[in-house]
């Protein structure tokens, strides 16, 4: 039982920000300030608090992915089994249009400059380009074989599709909406992510258990980065210049340094991890992540590389992404049929963390 409260004490003080470095006893002092027991309580609320599901939203059939407009705060799902994507208005939490795409929708991205939404058909080797507005299909751009995975790079405006039966990146200009390159990168990617910052994107190669690091100047691959067994998400955090990866075969979670492209920690989640998101602003930096085969979600915090809390969500959870606004997240379970809103507590965990420095 102590060993027990012991870890919830250690997960408590990670959620505030601590590093629990020296051990010096029962309860460990996390830094050289001390820790008084009233502090390490409301610590501990807050991991207990924070973090649940506010609000259930019925999607079409097989939702996949998740995408959210910030400055909008809307969302989108790509339903895998009805060819639609659901646009859900988040200050309600209400699907407020349904728009047709192409076959077999597997992922979604938005930017949220131009107000444009981008799904990916995975059967009819296309991507939808959806106004935001309007909600309307304004383009369909031929890409390569099965593409699933697709991000955006804001600042340039620019379009990554990773097409998992041609093992290449499709790179659209998102002003003309035309392919103007494409690049070879490893087997089978099916994920991908772009640090505006930065410039790089990253893909999930899901058969060669490796991330391909894409210099978006040039357009080459300049890293390729050994990770866990079958890779099937990635994302950014650009603040800290950190990329995390699901690994689904694997229940770890790699993240890499984006300066050396090394791999700098190994996090244990849930069962089957697909998708993966951060939330740069939270004071943990939080990265959210769908275990398909837990029906949860674990929220790591970037700070520490470890998991400060589990969140039961509905059947199948496989895409989630994060709304730094809003400090909400959403999450596509695959064999509800629905989004599942995760909110967490930032008011909370700082009084938590102000409470820990007094």
């Amino acid at each position: 039982m102590k060993s027990i409260q012991r870890g919830v004490v250690l997960a408590a003080v990670a959620i505030a920000g601590f590093a629990p470095a020296a051990m010096a006893g029962p309860l460990a002092t996390p830094t050289a300030a001390a820790v008084s027991a009233s502090s390490v309580m409301s610590m501990v609320q807050a991991l207990t608090s924070c973090f649940q599901v506010v609000a259930t939203i019925p999607a079409g059939a097989f939702p996949t992915a998740v995408g959210d407009n910030p400055k909008t705060n809307t969302v989108y799902v790509t339903n895998d089994g009805s060819n639609t994507v659901s646009v859900i208005n988040a200050r309600n939490d209400k699907v407020v249009a349904t728009v047709p795409v192409g076959r077999s929708p597997r992922g979604v991205a938005a930017n949220p400059r131009t107000d444009t939404v981008y799904a990916t058909n995975s059967d009819a080797r296309t991507v939808s380009v959806i106004n935001g507005r309007t909600n309307n299909v304004v383009a369909t751009i031929p890409v390569g074989v099965f593409p699933i995975g697709v991000a955006v790079s804001v600042k340039t405006n620019t379009v990554y599709v990773a097409n998992d039966g041609s093992s290449t990146v499709s790179v659209i200009n998102g002003r003309t909406n035309n392919v103007v390159a494409t690049i070879p990168v490893g087997g089978d990617p099916v994920a991908a992510a772009a640090n505006p910052k930065t410039r790089m994107i990253y893909t999930a190669n899901i058969l060669a258990s490796t991330v391909s690091v894409i210099n978006g100047r040039t357009n080459n691959v300049v890293a390729t980065i050994p990770v866990g067994v079958f890779p099937s998400g990635v994302a950014v955090n650009p603040k800290t210049n950190t990329v995390y990866v699901t690994n689904s075969r694997s229940n770890t979670v790699s993240v890499i340094n984006g300066r050396t492209n090394t791999v700098i920690a190994t996090v244990r989640v849930g069962l089957l991890p697909e998708g993966v998101a951060v939330n740069p602003k939270t004071k943990i930096k939080a990265v959210y992540v769908a275990n398909a085969n837990s029906n949860t979600v674990s929220v790591i915090s970037g700070r520490t590389n470890t998991v400060v809390a589990t969140v039961p969500v509905g059947k199948g959870p496989f895409g989630v992404a994060a709304n730094p606004m809003t400090d909400t997240s959403y999450v596509a379970n695959i064999d509800s049929d629905t989004v599942s809103v995760i909110l967490s507590c930032p008011k909370q965990a700082a009084a938590a963390s102000r409470a820990g420095r007094s």
